[in-house]
């Protein structure tokens, strides 16, 4: 490692230790030799003047918090000596140029895709199964049981195996053998497709649609004509038990009002028309295979990559997260919006102290002025039961030196590059604009990325610093590691890894170029991420409470 420590932004008072520095230790920046007051651990940060009772702390050059007590010089930061504390923001207060990177060796590139006949293009080829409310997810997870095996898409319980064979050494009273039993990873089931060109059946069962308020409804079914509408899915077949709140036809005025000239194939069948379970699944189980054999139709074709939607989440964060991981996915952002393509950036709690930055960059003062309002509504929700963003960070945010929301969303907000921001979406609206999109979700990893595949997200990075195995039912998840020891920890989840960028053998643009070449290969089927391999299928709607 070529460095010890990094100051970030020029205006920081703070200083990020790369490695684990020691009680007494020297170091030096910019000529001024700091003399550490105690030990500090890789990516805590630690003063680099003395910072009295009130005194405001910076890092990428934003408001992060204010010192409650004093920290001396070369002094650690912590949950104890440090407070929340963020700028206020207003309307636009400046128009923020933007200098696209040069993307000429990308212009004439393509990803084989799946074309569908609105003109988005998919990066896989999936068929539906929706239940419209809770009461309907057994007779979904009976269709799922009828088809994964048999078609081919299920892959081999190794955990079942390993428990079979417990079992036998158990009965032949082999008890000491047992502990030496080791288990093999394998993802293969060694059965082929039936449907070579349909990548999976995905089948999104929830607690919703039912009780509640009517607003919960309203916002499942426009979640769910988000996915059935999203490129990445050829076709959906949708179980109905007749009296729910989230009734069919909300559900087809959703899909209508994204998409008006919605043409894919939709079976609805509804329980208490149908009458016995058996005709209903009968039915659904028929006419859902016979929907497979047209989608199997569709092949592969070359698309420009404007026609790329990019998901940009990050969960399970440390303290790298803001220096490697998220700004490299920045310059992806930055790269696909140069081509032609979308973006979103959500989690809007994560955006907390960065809001003045991101309204300065949106295209208008209406595109702003609705920005500052969700964010505004979605901080008095929060207050009004008690909490507030400020206790957004997790316990393990903060053990690797994300200690206040600011901190963390400073960082959190590098996903989202440098472009200016075309488009600011409420939960659950779908992306249209070509360029870097806001969309309003929590910070939730799965209600984050749930929402941006119902957005029409065909891509999704998403940045960890602790590790997370989240995945999508339809939308591929590149999961890139902030550190090299967590990419090799967990290296079953971990698709890309920046970590190179802080041991300073790679730049955060060389990484952003490597990563845009992985999604090609993710988006042309030529690679399956680490989530997709392990049939990681994470769907949880948001029901608009209060969730950081």
């Amino acid at each position: 490692m070529s460095k010890k420590i990094l100051k970030i932004h020029p205006d920081d008072n703070v200083l990020v230790a790369l490695t684990d520095l020691e009680y007494g230790e020297v170091v030096e920046y910019n000529g001024n030799k700091i003399v550490l007051a105690e030990n500090v651990a890789a990516k805590h940060k630690f003063a680099e003047q003395e910072l009295a009772p009130g005194d405001e702390i910076f890092m990428y050059g934003s408001l992060v918090g204010k010192a409650v007590s004093t920290i001396p010089t070369g002094g650690v930061l912590t949950i104890h000596n440090v407070k929340h504390s963020v700028s206020e923001f207003t309307g636009k207060t400046k128009v923020t140029g933007w200098t696209a990177p040069d993307v000429s060796k990308w212009a004439n590139r393509t990803f084989n895709g799946y074309h569908r006949a609105d003109g988005q293009v998919g990066t896989g080829n999936y068929w539906l199964v929706i239940p419209m409310v809770f009461c309907e997810n057994r007779n979904v997870n009976i269709i799922k049981q009828a088809f994964i095996d048999e078609l081919g898409f299920g892959n081999q319980d190794i955990y079942k195996s390993y428990v079979q064979q417990m079992v036998e050494l158990y009965q032949a009273g082999n008890i000491e053998e047992i502990e030496k039993l080791s288990l093999q990873a394998t993802t293969s089931n060694g059965q082929k497709r039936v449907f070579e060109n349909i990548d999976g059946i995905k089948f999104l069962t929830h607690e919703g649609g039912c009780g509640g308020i009517r607003q919960d409804s309203d916002m499942l079914c426009a979640l769910l004509a988000g996915y059935i509408n999203n490129p990445n899915v050829a076709g959906a077949t949708v179980l109905s038990l007749g009296c729910q709140n989230a009734q069919v036809s909300i559900l087809e005025e959703k899909i209508k009002a994204i998409n008006p000239n919605f043409s894919k194939p939709l079976i609805v069948l509804e329980q208490q028309k149908e009458g016995t379970e058996l005709e209903l699944l009968s039915q659904a189980i028929r006419k859902t295979f016979i929907g497979l054999v047209e989608a199997d139709k569709n092949r592969r074709q070359p698309a420009p990559l404007s026609k790329l939607v990019v998901g940009l989440e990050c969960g399970g964060s440390d303290g790298f997260s803001g220096i490697s991981a998220n700004p490299s996915v920045g310059h992806v952002s930055d790269l696909v919006v140069a081509l032609g393509g979308k973006s979103i950036l959500s989690e809007f709690p994560e955006l907390c102290g960065v809001e003045q930055d991101l309204i300065n960059r949106c295209v208008d003062d209406k595109t702003a002025d609705r920005f500052v309002e969700l964010m505004r509504a979605y901080a008095r929700a929060a207050e009004a039961v008690g909490s507030g963003f400020d206790m957004n960070p997790s316990p393990g945010n903060i053990k690797d030196g994300l200690i206040t929301d600011a901190i963390k969303s400073a960082g959190a907000a590098k996903k989202g590059g440098t472009s200016p921001i075309v488009d600011v979406l409420d939960y659950p609206e779908y992306v249209t604009q070509p360029g870097l999109n806001l969309l309003c979700t929590p910070g939730n990893d799965v209600e984050s990325t749930t929402a941006m595949a119902g957005s029409g997200a065909n891509i999704i990075l998403f940045t960890t610093g602790l590790g997370t195995p989240t995945g999508n039912p339809v939308t591929p998840v590149i999961k890139v590691s902030s550190n090299t020891i967590l990419a090799q920890r967990m290296s079953d989840i971990i698709d890309v890894n920046t970590g190179p960028v802080i041991e300073g053998t790679k730049t955060i643009e060389e990484m952003g170029e490597a990563m845009l070449e992985h999604i090609i290969a993710v988006a042309s089927g030529e690679v399956l991420t680490k989530a997709q391999k392990l049939g990681q299928d994470d769907f949880i709607p948001w029901k608009r409470g209060v969730s950081l």
